[in-house]
């Protein structure tokens, strides 16, 4: 599935400086490697984190791993030397899941059982890597002009994500704007995917319990028929949260699981639900709370069972400011041609880069990483993702693009 291939550069990339060299390219592609084959969960990267604190250092750089523990940020240039302007942080997230690795015909897949990189972030990790050493050396030549920082967090898979805490950690301390990428197996390698506004969803997740007496299902009228409770909040709660928010914002709940009773004849006192709440647009995403408990407690009530709920935030939207997504358009499009760059479509999933853009403007681009021509649907969280690594020459570019033109552009 993974190639080494090499995407054809626009001749307009050679406008900039900052391209790849083939040593570095081919370092790359063995970082990834190395990182599929060791993935480690969230708050646990602490191979990754060596490794990427190892590299940037070799590089004369100075990185400063998160007071969690793992991840890290590295700044490249002095921010404190004029002109003294908010940085642009270039993000990546590090950890992988809990899913096995189910390829068998590559040589770098996962040695670590039930754990797998399926989401791309070895990917994302390794073009953040790539991008800092490339502005590096262009720094140490005076050719970098404005300061840049890297973010590799942890724990993104972890709701509600580990950007809060790498947030707490001040990461964003001097940063004025910020991108990212997201593997996309829909999408060439070669190309990335755009969007201005929200282009992933909030996710939150929803535990829900259902109590009452119980008794003999001969009698359920002296008691609570709590099966029928658990069935019908299932079953009633997403149409009325649906019917009471705009249909517009997407706002979805979703059972994942229900769990009651031990006996055909007899009627549980316990029941539990979880699920997950997605929303499309910011605002519906923050009344959505107050809707979903409004919702249960009604139907609950109905039928006499007492609920007791859990609404556990995830993340909310990605809003990609528009000028930020510009300067991604822009940076694509010297790099390797207007034709480069494609619309994007909003995804249901979630990413918890969406905390960041609660505090400065940035944008996510979906990075292309399917080999041009397949023909396969292949899908993230799936543990036969993989990427042409092609892709990791791509990002590289896009990210050392955009940061010598927000640098050289006059910003507010």
């Amino acid at each position: 599935m993974s190639r080494a291939s090499e995407v054809s550069e626009s001749p307009a990339g050679a406008t900039l400086p900052g391209s790849l060299s083939d040593e570095l390219r081919v370092e790359l592609i063995a970082f990834r490697r190395d990182l599929h084959m060791h993935p480690e969960l969230g708050n646990q990267e602490f191979r990754t984190t060596a490794a990427l604190k190892a590299r940037l250092e070799q590089a004369g750089l100075a990185p400063r791993v998160l007071d969690t523990g793992t991840g890290l940020i590295c700044d490249i240039g002095n921010p404190q030397e004029p002109p003294q302007r908010p940085m642009l942080a270039l993000r990546a997230d590090i950890d992988a899941l809990p899913i096995p690795d189910t390829k068998t015909s590559v040589p770098y897949r996962s040695t670590v059982p039930d754990r797998a990189h399926a989401c791309g972030h070895d990917v994302h990790t390794t073009v953040v890597l790539g991008a800092g050493l490339v502005l590096a050396e262009l720094d140490k030549r005076g050719q970098l002009p404005q300061p840049v920082r890297l973010i590799f967090q942890p724990a993104e898979e972890v709701l509600p994500g580990g950007a809060t805490d790498a947030i707490e950690s001040g990461v964003l301390d001097g940063v004025g704007r910020i991108i990212g990428v997201h593997c996309d197996p829909r999408v060439d390698a070669g190309r990335i995917g755009i969007r201005n506004g929200p282009i992933t969803s909030a996710c939150d997740r929803l535990e829900v319990t259902l109590d009452g007496p119980g008794g003999h299902t001969a009698r359920p009228h002296l008691t609570t028929d709590l099966v029928t409770a658990a069935a019908r909040v299932v079953a009633d709660v997403p149409a009325l949260v649906a019917r009471r928010a705009d249909a517009r914002s997407g706002l979805a709940v979703t059972w994942g699981r229900i769990e009651s009773g031990h006996a055909c004849n007899v009627i549980p006192q316990h029941a539990e639900l979880s699920g997950t709440v997605r929303c499309l647009d910011l605002d519906a995403w923050r009344a959505a709370p107050d809707l979903v408990h409004g919702a249960i407690q009604e139907i609950a009530e109905l039928y006499r069972a007492k609920p007791e709920i859990n609404y556990i935030r995830g993340v909310p939207p990605v809003v990609n400011d528009h000028a930020v997504t510009e300067l991604l358009r822009e940076a694509m499009t010297v790099r390797r041609g207007a034709m480069s760059v494609e619309d994007a479509e909003q995804s249901l999933g979630g990413e918890d880069f969406s905390w960041y853009l609660e505090h400065v403007p940035g944008s996510m681009a979906r990075l292309g990483v399917r080999v041009p021509g397949e023909r396969t649907v292949r899908d993230l969280h799936q543990g036969d993702f993989d990427a042409d690594e092609a892709a990791i020459t791509v990002g590289v570019e896009l990210f050392t693009a955009a940061a010598l033109l927000d640098g050289a552009v006059s910003r507010p």
